[in-house]
């Protein structure tokens, strides 16, 4: 890998960030058929296809492979600038993490204000599912993710963050009409149910777990967006499962109830990174472990 010409392996990490090969060559300030011949030139000499060109712009495996090379190149590379103190060193160390939602929403962003206090960095966020994070560390997209698989991804190191707490809500008006009409086992599945995406599980792993025989809820409220999920649930719009520091207020408040305050769903949640030494890297980890053992 270290015979790579770097300047293809920076062109080609350039056009995955970008989408394009017209967005890749204004920011490298080169022509798209530049930026075309690199990667090509790149592709010839791997002997492989790295990347699919389509809009936006979709690795290989093998383009994996070179990206996760030329991220960890890029971040190595400022880092050494920073020690040095070489001037021209192009800002701040820029960092690619991918995080889901309500962490998000809750508690992750303490931590960032609290490394961006230490070290001169920015974010680059990228929001995912705790259940898919992992692929982007795969992909070599982002350097570190929010996680709820303890398993290791090839050339990341893996630490517990705590555990992120549901409940099982809905507005006291919603609960009156669809839910007072007998056992919650028999009558949830018939109410509807407000679901982050189409691959959020939560809702379903509840209703499961108090009524394993039964339908699941046919009416589904998709509302990819945490804080406007839990104002869905609580405008009536279905029932959902809440994280506890939503949730709170509103119980607090009277605007949501919850309909099994004994069985609460725990989701675990994991940091994972690169194993680079990376004095960002480091601080970024040891904010989030810290915020996360205060809150989780």
């Amino acid at each position: 890998m270290t015979d790579l010409p770097l300047d293809q392996v920076r062109t080609l990490l350039a056009a995955v960030d970008e989408g394009t090969f017209d967005a890749a060559a204004r920011l490298l300030r080169l022509t798209p058929s530049a930026v075309s011949q690199r990667i090509k030139a790149l592709e010839q000499r791997t002997g492989r296809v790295l990347l699919l060109r389509s809009k936006p712009v979709r690795l290989t495996d093998s383009g994996e492979v070179v990206v996760r090379f030329a991220r960890q190149l890029a971040l190595l590379e400022r880092d050494a600038s920073a020690e040095l103190g070489l001037s021209g060193g192009g800002g701040p160390t820029r960092l690619s993490v991918a995080v889901n939602s309500d962490s998000l929403a809750t508690w992750f962003l303490p931590a960032l204000a609290a490394a961006a206090a230490e070290l001169p960095v920015c974010f680059d966020l990228h929001r995912e599912d705790q259940d898919h994070t992992t692929r982007l560390l795969r992909q070599g997209l982002v350097m570190a993710a929010v996680t709820s698989s303890p398993d290791p991804v090839q050339g990341c190191t893996v630490s517990r963050l705590g555990r992120m707490r549901y409940h099982a809500m809905a507005a006291p008006e919603f609960a009156a009409r669809w839910l007072a009409r007998g056992p919650l086992p028999e009558v949830l599945g018939e109410a509807p149910v407000v679901v982050f995406d189409r691959s959020d599980d939560l809702q379903d792993a509840f209703h499961r777990g108090i009524a394993p025989d039964r339908p699941q809820p046919v009416t589904r409220h998709c509302v990819p967006a945490s804080e406007a999920f839990v104002a869905a649930v609580a405008a009536g719009l279905g029932w959902g499962m809440v994280p506890e520091a939503q949730a709170a207020p509103h119980r607090t408040a009277g605007t949501l109830v919850d309909l099994a305050a004994d069985r609460p769903v725990d989701v675990p949640l994991y940091w994972q990174q690169w194993k680079l030494d990376s004095p960002a890297l480091t601080v970024l980890a040891a904010a989030v472990a810290r915020i996360a053992a205060e809150v989780l």
